[in-house]
């Protein structure tokens, strides 16, 4: 059956089969790594369907195999500053799709089962395990023999930054037939899953996903964006293509990022229309690509990038990068000798119509400065107005404060150009006039784009384009204000129509990420910031009707009574940042470890010892929305960081202290979990180069950190992680995450250490017990149930050992 062809009895069955995947693997609660639920119950459910499937396609052409891979390996990952990761034991079960005559070359289809330890992750990634084994049954089932064969990977530890998939592609048998990968992941919880990775080069995957999918939505703008490393999320993708050296594609849902691991990530909340259109797509990608004949060779179709951008979902333009930057500079070419054509008038004309041109641009450019400046300054006043995220639950509120305030401000200014400079010039002159300055600063994004070689170039090739072409056909109605505006407006449709398209998905991905984004950066001058930039970008081809427009005073007293109104609003505090709303939650992100530190002296004696709350907040507010509710949670117990004490003495999960600098600890009783902490030092040895060689071994939960501060003469020049060379030295320390799963041995390793005057290096090692008995603590108990219903609190038991060598 093909997902993207049912009658409706069989899209009720899909429907059906989906939600009974969902529900079951998202009843066992969250599933972090190395939990029963992550290892033993979603591990056998899935083999179970995957038995079945194997059951029903008997007798068809194809073959499917199964097997559970549990790898051990680690690497280094420059992701969230740089760290290195340890895996140990943890599952993948990967199916095996084929002829049964056999195949050579593979897709790889991907997905990860396991969720945070706070989550019951069902758009992340549940949802997508369950349209993969709707999309194995689909395609087991064809009476078509494939072409090639596909590689079904359901792996058991991303959200352990990404190890499964390592563990897969570096380790196991079947990757070296692995050709090009579909990556399914989740920023947020339904709509339409985008294409916001391709690659790297591989155009032939962009064509392919153009070609066969049902429901196109993708962007190379979400591409260039996400690869810039501005949004602080990775995913599989990395992996395949930075260890595996294979192309891909990457899905993913982002509408409703607010509950993105949370409690609130439920199968209630994902729409089956969403799924179908994904499954729709995924099936028939994917055997649009194993019918291909380019999946056996895809090295002779690899060079070359592409553009490609959707038009409101309905269908998907793309073409070679290389085709772009001709037509980008086509583009170009075209304004020039429009503009050419002026600055060339006989007489004086050119010349007056160059310094014009110069001048008027000035004044654009000015425009834009002063009005980013101002809005910056409001966005400033409301953070030290302890207002800060005012808009989190209520978006429309920073359209009405900073949209007023950018577009008034830009109004401001061009009227008073208008009639204090430009007072004796015609109106009509000057609406020629900025409609040309608008042509000239967007070909010059247009040339910058291009030279940098950036494919969402296409966006200013739209803006200036469409604008020329449409100026060029209504030069005649010009003088005819009304029939001009209309006509004018008509033709802009389609590009503007994009640009709003593309300023949506921007403030859909953005605006929640600046409730995890840390303590350290003001989310209101980012937003701020993004209101403004939408409001240059829009207003662009607009800003010529200021100047043939006879008054502009009523719009400027409504933009500035507005503004005035939504600012004494805010600053009453009338709107507040986060909600419980069930149908709409936006939760404040709290994470609270209860935790026990030690630290020991270079004669391993404990120097000293203490326990407590260790309370991080993941948005700029940090607790002052909390301490009205708690009000032992407040200033006086801030933490410092010891510059002496790797990680500043504290069990950070992973190396993100960059980002939360606000951290609060409150002293409470000693929590002993039942499985502690072994950490022993099993030798030392001086190399014949001089460096001293330290072996450890460490017994614990499933998570641990490793952090290593070499003292002040000493450097790390060797471990036993990755190749062996130490990566990614933070400020002086080192970083190493480490997972296992079930029936893990203990954990070896070694450090080489280049020696110091008076000692080596500082070892601390930290201990998270995310799941069982050892989680919880009646003190931690006491504090969770404190804290208001629009906190959501992550929490559990920690561990914290500091020596010295």
């Amino acid at each position: 059956m093909l997902i993207g062809q049912y009658v409706s009895p069989r899209l009720t069955c899909f429907k059906l089969c989906f939600i009974k995947h969902l529900e079951h693997i998202t009843s066992v609660g969250p599933r972090p790594v190395g939990s029963v639920e992550n290892e033993v119950l979603t591990v056998n459910y899935l083999l179970q369907q995957v038995e079945l499937v194997q059951a029903e396609s008997a007798a068809g052409p194809h073959a499917v195999t199964v097997d559970v891979q549990r790898p051990t390996g680690s690497f280094s990952i420059d992701f969230l500053g740089g760290f290195t990761s340890y895996y140990d034991r943890v599952t993948n079960i990967a199916v095996k799709l084929e002829p049964k005559t056999g195949a050579q070359h593979f897709m790889l289809a991907n997905c990860h089962f396991d969720s945070v330890a706070n989550s019951p992750g069902a758009s992340d990634d549940a949802v997508s395990c369950a349209v993969m084994l709707e999309v194995l049954r689909s395609m087991a089932n064809l009476s078509t023999p494939l072409t090639h064969g596909v590689i079904f990977l359901f792996n058991g530890a991303e959200e352990n930054v990404l190890q499964a998939s390592h563990g897969f592609i570096t380790q196991h048998p079947w990757a070296k037939q692995v050709r090009a990968f579909v990556n399914l992941e989740a920023a947020g919880v339904g709509g339409k899953e985008v294409v916001f990775q391709t690659g790297p080069e591989n155009p032939w995957l962009v064509q392919a996903y153009v070609h066969a999918a049902k429901h196109p939505f993708a962007s190379v703008v979400g591409q260039e964006v996400f690869q810039s490393g501005i949004i602080p999320s990775d995913t599989d993708f990395r992996i395949y293509r930075d260890f595996g050296n294979i192309p891909g594609i990457d899905l993913a849902f982002i509408e409703n990022g607010f509950i993105y691991h949370t409690k609130y990530d439920t199968p209630d909340r994902i729409h089956t229309d969403s799924i179908q259109r994904a499954g729709d797509n995924i099936l028939a990608v994917l055997k649009h690509l194993v019918m291909s004949e380019k999946l056996a060779d895809s090295s002779e179709y690899r060079h070359g990038n592409m553009v490609f951008f959707d038009l409101l979902g309905v269908v998907v333009v793309a073409y070679p990068a290389r085709v772009g930057t001709i037509l980008n500079y086509m583009v170009f070419v075209a304004a020039f000798l429009y503009l050419a054509k002026k600055c060339s008038l006989p007489s004086n004309a050119g010349g007056r119509y160059v310094r014009d041109l110069a001048y008027a641009a000035c004044v654009a450019l000015l425009s834009w400065f002063i009005t980013l400046l101002f809005v910056l300054i409001v966005a400033l006043l409301v953070t030290l107005m302890g207002r800060s995220m005012f808009w989190y639950s209520h978006f429309y509120t920073s359209v009405c404060l900073y949209g007023s305030a950018a577009v008034g401000k830009m109004l401001l200014i061009h009227t008073l150009a208008k009639n204090l400079y430009y007072g004796n010039v015609r109106r009509l002159d000057l609406g020629e006039l900025f409609f040309d300055v608008s042509l000239l600063l967007w070909c010059c994004v247009l040339v910058y784009l291009t030279q940098q070689g950036l494919c969402s170039a296409y966006v200013p090739m739209l803006m200036v384009a469409f604008p020329l072409g449409i100026k060029l056909l209504l030069s005649s109605h010009f003088k005819h204000k009304v029939s001009y505006a209309v006509l004018y407006l008509l033709g802009l449709a389609l590009p503007y129509v994009h640009l709003m398209f593309l300023i949506w998905v921007v403030f859909e991905i953005f605006t929640p990420i600046m409730g995890r984004s840390g303590t350290e950066i003001p989310p209101d001058v980012v937003l701020a910031s993004l209101v403004t930039l939408a409001a240059i970008l829009l207003s662009s081809f607009f800003m010529h009707f200021i100047y043939l427009a006879r008054s502009t005073k009523r719009v400027l007293a409504a933009l500035g009574a507005g503004f005035v109104v939504m600012l004494i609003l805010v600053s009453c505090g009338l709107f507040f940042p986060y909600s419980a709303d069930p149908t709409s939650p936006r939760p404040k992100r709290v994470i609270i470890q209860h935790t026990v530190r030690t630290f020991h002296d270079l004669d391993g004696s404990v120097e000293r010892m203490d326990s407590g709350l260790w309370i991080n907040s993941f948005d700029y507010t940090g607790m002052s929305h909390v301490t009205p509710h708690i009000p032992e949670i407040n200033d006086t117990i801030r933490t410092r960081c010891p510059d002496d004490l790797p990680f500043c003495g504290f069990p950070w999960f992973l190396p993100v202290k960059f980002l939360v600098k606000k951290n609060w600890y409150m002293p409470a009783p000693t929590v002993s979990p039942k499985s502690p902490l072994e950490f022993t030092l099993v030798s030392k040895q001086v190399t014949e180069w001089g460096a001293v060689k330290l072996g450890f071994e460490a017994k614990g939960p499933s998570h641990m950190s490793l952090y290593l501060l070499p003292h002040a003469g000493a450097s790390l020049s060797g471990w036993s992680f990755g190749d062996g060379t130490p990566q990614f030295d933070l400020n002086g320390e080192y970083f190493i995450f480490y997972s296992h799963g079930l029936d893990a041995p203990t954990w070896k390793f070694w450090l080489e250490i280049q020696v110091g005057v008076k000692s080596m290096i500082s070892v601390a090692i930290s201990s998270h017990y995310f799941f069982g008995e050892d989680r919880w603590s009646p003190q931690l108990h006491s504090l969770l149930e404190k804290f208001p219903d629009w906190a959501f609190t992550s929490s559990w038991v920690s561990t914290y050992n500091m020596y010295r060598y």
